[in-house]
């Protein structure tokens, strides 16, 4: 054992026990500690960068690594400024309280800048992952109904393939870059407007954010997060993460998706902590040079990354001198390996936890509340929420009996999910069924168990089969796809296509890597299928439905197809 694992351990004994925290815990002192009330009126402007910049006016707020080694520091009244100034460009293009703004942007300071601007507005931020392809991002556009769509030079291109886009606005990276006609310019609206701008105050039930996630039937659904998930957010930093006001917090998901965006663009600022963005793509060298130079004490990523960091390994991780506190993972159970591996090299305890862009994280390992720790166990409800485990007809399972996870909203204060645009409440009386399995112990320690749907989990990214599979039909030589998972020891899973050819069009190696490249370019770069076989008809049930299952089971087969 290290010498900074023991230090680890010790500080880890200091929190409180979960049983008698509990028993003080009340939702309502979160919502107290914010600056407005969602009962009378509340910004997210306010909440996460204007409070903080009053109390402290060079506080800093954002540490930037660009792609090229540049950097940037802005404190929370640089960001104060950029907000308004953004605020009252969105202003002057007609973007009016509640109104979708789409952001496809790379993690750059101006991605943070356009969050706060647009919540300063009482509008609405609509992420969009810079991997997508067009249609992908046509979904989105179209579903959202966004009023205005920002993105860069290098994802402008990507809007040209979409018909009838919203107005787009360019931020520029380069002195040569140049907007085209028709297309507004982001840094001469921001120099043409003044840095003040009176936040536009919203209700409990306005929403804040509104994201998209995959599913297996239809096509991505719209998750509005309104203003009252606000205190929950802050249950996580404080409770789970325990993150400190001296903390360097890097949260390496992307702020295209539901971890990244919740807890690094939100989350981290609303508790006044600085948080980081690392333009550049992944790699193991880049992670401990990012974690040493901003001497980063508390990290967060996808199982992935941390298998990478391992498989590079211990001599390099040992070589590491950044003052790793606390460390979590999200996106897919974490394997026993990997927790040890991090606690011995990187000197602090990984925790794992579950979660959804419905509702955020609801179960987890906390750092500042002693609790049951198991192996493969991903932990207990966070404050304010009442995880439990029922049978098909919602009757609550005692210990060790499998069954579906689900939330009780009647008590569950903190959870903020009714319902998905458009489409009316999901629950089931007064539970919301997760999709997933999963059974609690008699210490109250929730293990994952598996999905009950056919989402595939792959490098922290939930992807929808049938976003893969339609984009697939697109292409000229498919009749009909099948897409499922297939279990990966870097990945957790990849995606694999069972695919059927028009009768002109015979199956080769080439045509595999001209479907791949289609679904990377058309979809998105993460949801590609890494494996296709060529087949000659999909199982099916009597009413025309995918038996996913059975080609999951050809996959365990000897010769795997």
């Amino acid at each position: 054992m290290t010498e900074r694992t023991r230090g680890v351990q010790r500080a880890a004994e200091d929190a409180p026990f979960h049983e008698d925290f509990m028993a003080t815990f009340h939702a309502e002192d979160l919502v107290a500690s914010l600056s407005g009330d969602p009962a009378t009126g509340i910004n997210a402007c306010i909440e996460c960068c204007d409070r903080h910049a009053e109390a402290e006016a060079e506080r800093a707020a954002l540490y930037w690594e660009g792609i090229d080694g540049s950097s940037e520091v802005l404190t929370f009244t640089q960001l104060q400024e950029r907000a308004a100034r953004f605020a009252n460009v969105l202003a002057a293009h007609g973007i009016r309280a509640g109104d979708r703004v789409a952001v496809m942007l790379p993690r750059i300071p101006e991605l943070m800048v356009a969050a706060l601007g647009v919540w300063r507005a009482g509008a609405v931020y609509t992420p969009l992952f810079t991997a997508f392809g067009p249609k992908a991002i046509e979904h989105r556009l179209a579903q959202s109904d966004a009023k205005l769509v920002l993105t860069d030079p290098a994802n402008r291109d990507k809007l040209d393939e979409v018909p009838a886009p919203p107005p787009i606005m360019v931020v520029t990276r380069e002195p040569d870059d140049a907007v085209r006609p028709g297309d507004l310019d982001f840094h001469d609206g921001m120099r043409s407007h003044l840095p003040t701008f009176a936040p536009v105050l919203r209700g409990a039930d306005d929403p804040f954010l509104l994201l998209f996630t995959s599913g297996t039937v239809g096509a991505p659904k719209g998750v509005a997060v309104p203003h009252k998930a606000l205190p929950s957010f802050v249950a996580y930093m404080k409770h789970a993460i325990d993150l400190r006001p001296e903390d360097r917090f890097w949260n390496m998901g992307d702020p295209g998706w539901a971890y990244g965006l919740y807890y690094a663009v939100v989350g981290a600022p609303l508790v006044g902590c600085a948080t980081h963005f690392c333009e550049g793509g992944f790699s193991v060298e880049s992670t401990y040079r990012m974690l040493e130079k901003y001497r980063i004490t508390v990290l967060c990523s996808a199982p992935t990354a941390y298998r990478l960091l391992m498989a590079g390994g211990g001599e390099a991780a040992d070589a590491c001198r950044a003052p790793l506190r606390v460390a979590f993972s999200a996106g897919e159970p974490l394997n026993p390996e990997v927790i040890h591996w991090v606690n011995d090299h990187l000197g602090c305890p990984v925790h794992d936890q579950y979660g959804q862009t419905e509702g955020g994280i609801v179960v987890t390992n906390h750092h500042a509340i002693d609790h049951p720790r198991q192996p493969g166990s991903m932990g207990v409800p966070t404050p304010g929420i009442r995880a439990v485990i029922v049978d098909e007809q919602c009757c609550e399972l005692g210990a060790d009996v499998p069954g579906r996870l689900a939330i009780d909203t009647r008590k569950s204060p903190l959870f903020w999910f009714h319902g998905y645009e458009g489409r009316g409440s999901p629950l089931e009386g007064p539970y919301y069924i997760t999709g997933d399995m999963a059974q609690v112990n008699e210490e109250g320690c929730f293990f994952f168990l598996g999905r009950d749907d056919d989402i595939i989990s792959s490098a922290g990214y939930r992807i929808g089969p049938f976003d893969v599979e339609s984009c697939l039909i697109e292409h000229p030589a498919v009749a009909e796809s099948g897409v499922v998972g297939r279990a990966d020891a870097e990945r957790g899973e990849i995606v694999v296509a069972f695919v059927v050819l028009n009768r002109d069009r015979p199956g080769s190696a080439d045509l595999v890597r001209e479907l791949q490249e289609h679904t990377r370019n058309r979809l998105s770069a993460h949801a590609y299928p890494r494996e296709v076989f060529f087949v000659d008809e999909l199982p099916k049930t009597p009413s025309g439905k995918i038996r996913r299952h059975v080609l999951r089971e050809r996959l365990n087969r000897p010769g795997g197809r």
